[in-house]
């Protein structure tokens, strides 16, 4: 009787031991991306007048259809390298360059104008990409550059010159959110290269001058830009927000004394005829002053 419980037990101890451990199924940390295009750093985009006035330009269908192409290919690859939610805002001139009939189904559109200063962006967001965004004004090499308006000829933070490109690599990096990827021009490429240098690029065109210059084939740049935001996302730790130490100062300096009309109140001063200083204890407090509208 004895050894009979004996070879009973000792099957219920190795019927436990090799008894395959059930465990809960874990839930995927979300990680939420948001991409920032323009249509001036899109394959084939040289020129203003020809390609880029909504509903004006001669040949601006084809470049809507030149911008979904590459923002469709970045969601793809966002996605593959491990992107939960993709949200697009349409940033190029007034937000009605992108169609929800051609936007990946997969990403969320954000378009249309005004938005928030801070473009709706909070913690719940894991990264931001730019697509199609150019090189700051006066770039030399740089395709169509200039730094929001074409006014503008310069913008600098604590000191350090910045455009478009930096301006929201800075916006995120305040709020926690790490800039990873950019694809433009060799110009654009280099200037988020010298803010975010583990970011990744796809470069799709090179500027010979400012309205001319040399572009892959659209398939061929949606190719780039699709490894390259699978790259992006699958690096996602490897890059860290860029954060500005306050207080903050931002100069912008116009090209003529037609500048805009900014009321002076505390932070707000007017250093000349075309020059403007923006004052506040972080980033965004400062940005806010010149960026309000």
């Amino acid at each position: 009787m004895l050894r009979k419980y004996r070879f009973s037990f000792g099957l219920l101890l190795a019927a436990l031991t090799f008894a395959p451990v059930v465990t809960r199924a874990q839930t995927p940390t979300p990680k939420k991306v948001f991409i920032i295009s323009d249509l001036e750093g899109v394959d084939g985009i040289f020129n203003f007048d020809l390609q880029c006035i909504p509903f004006k330009s001669p040949l601006y269908s084809e470049s809507r259809k030149l911008l979904a192409g590459e923002v469709n290919a970045a969601v793809e690859g966002l996605l593959e390298g491990g992107a939960t939610q993709v949200v697009v805002y349409d940033n190029h001139y007034g937000g009605h360059n992108l169609s929800t009939l051609d936007i990946n189904p997969k990403a969320l559109l954000l378009s249309g104008s005004p938005v928030s200063p801070t473009l709706g962006l909070d913690s719940s967001y894991s990264a931001i990409l730019f697509i199609g965004l150019h090189s700051m004004a006066g770039t030399k090499g740089g395709v169509l550059p200039h730094s929001f308006t074409w006014d503008i000829q310069n913008i600098w933070v604590n000191g350090k010159k910045v455009g478009e490109i930096g301006g929201r690599v800075m916006l995120a990096g305040q709020l926690g959110i790490p800039a990873i990827m950019l694809a433009g021009d060799a110009a654009a490429c280099k200037e988020f290269q010298v803010l975010v240098p583990e970011g990744e690029c796809a470069q799709v065109k090179t500027g010979a001058s400012q309205t001319g210059g040399y572009s892959l084939s659209h398939a061929a740049a949606c190719a780039l830009i699709h490894e390259k935001a699978r790259l992006a996302m699958e690096h996602l730790s490897q890059v860290k927000p860029y954060q500005i130490t306050g207080p903050v100062e931002v100069k912008v300096e116009y090209t003529t004394s037609a500048t805009p009309n900014f009321t002076l109140r505390t932070g707000v001063q007017q250093l000349d005829g075309r020059t403007w200083v923006f004052r506040g204890g972080n980033f965004i407090d400062a940005w806010l002053k010149f960026r309000s509208f």
